[in-house]
């Protein structure tokens, strides 16, 4: 019965804890599952643990002198607690890191070049990218553009573009939605649901805006001080009054000028 739940996930990570410097212990007993082909969401308030817990699984904590000391994380069915970050991205595992980066001097043409993995034959890049264009026809319009004169959406459809022309099966995104007007965020989003839908590709995606999160993804996480303190449906997370009220501002209007600050805890914090 196990092995069948583990083939039903693409990725599962299991009682992991992460330190930083052997001293900071950054997460505490994360255990995440992706099923194949679904789009889950990461969510929670800035420092919660997010960002590391993507680095454990793409393998980026050791350039940030951390390490797993506890747990472990496969990819189907595969122990890749140990494996280095460039064989991960060689397994099918893609993490666009938050802040759009990009190669700036180059157009968007060149960048989804110099993305493209060692061996990948001139005809499949071209059709990679022309499925890339279709997806983010932005893109298309500034393909000979220097990279650095895009706008932020831009630049983020090209980050996410980037990491397309690597064939991903699991694709992990950091608060893409960071800076981005709201009406570019509705757009992102809903080419990432479009890219899941078509592509069959696992998206794992961490984000502060748990409202655009949830209309697109199937399940979610809620990490706060390094710990998952709920998981559930996308339905039920967002009928949950704390979310509600803590992440997604719903809750009745109050005049904070007759409350005391911090009046209401987290019910998952007490």
């Amino acid at each position: 019965m196990q092995e069948k739940v583990e083939a039903q996930n693409i990725l599962s990570m299991n009682s992991v804890e992460v330190l930083y410097d052997n001293v900071m212990l950054a997460i505490k007993g994360v255990s995440v599952q992706v099923p194949t082909g679904e789009m889950i969401a990461l969510l929670g308030s800035n420092g919660a643990g997010k960002s590391t817990t993507l680095k454990a699984i793409s393998g980026l904590l050791k350039a940030e002198r951390g390490r797993i000391s506890r747990g472990e994380i496969t990819f189907q069915g595969t122990d890749i607690t140990e494996v280095l970050a460039q064989n991960r991205v060689g397994m099918g595992i893609c993490h666009v890191i938050e802040g759009r980066r990009v190669f700036e001097h180059l157009t968007p043409d060149e960048n989804l070049t110099a993305a493209a993995p060692r061996g990948m034959s001139r005809s499949a890049l071209n059709a990679e990218k022309e499925k890339i264009y279709d997806y983010f026809p932005r893109l298309a319009e500034r393909r000979n553009s220097q990279a650095g004169y895009l706008s932020g959406g831009e630049q983020q459809m090209l980050a996410i573009g980037r990491a397309l022309v690597t064939q991903p099966k699991l694709l992990m995104l950091d608060e893409p939605s960071l800076g981005l007007a709201p009406f570019l965020v509705e757009e992102i989003f809903g080419i990432l649901q479009k890219i899941n839908q078509e592509e069959g590709v696992s998206v794992l995606l961490v984000e502060q805006n748990a409202l655009a999160a949830l209309e697109i993804v199937s399940q979610g996480y809620l990490i706060e001080n390094g710990r998952v303190v709920m998981h559930g449906t996308a339905e039920a997370l967002k009928s949950n009054s704390d979310i509600q009220e803590f992440y997604l501002g719903g809750g009745e209007e109050t005049d904070f000028h007759n409350v005391k600050h911090y009046s209401r805890r987290k019910r998952w914090l007490s």
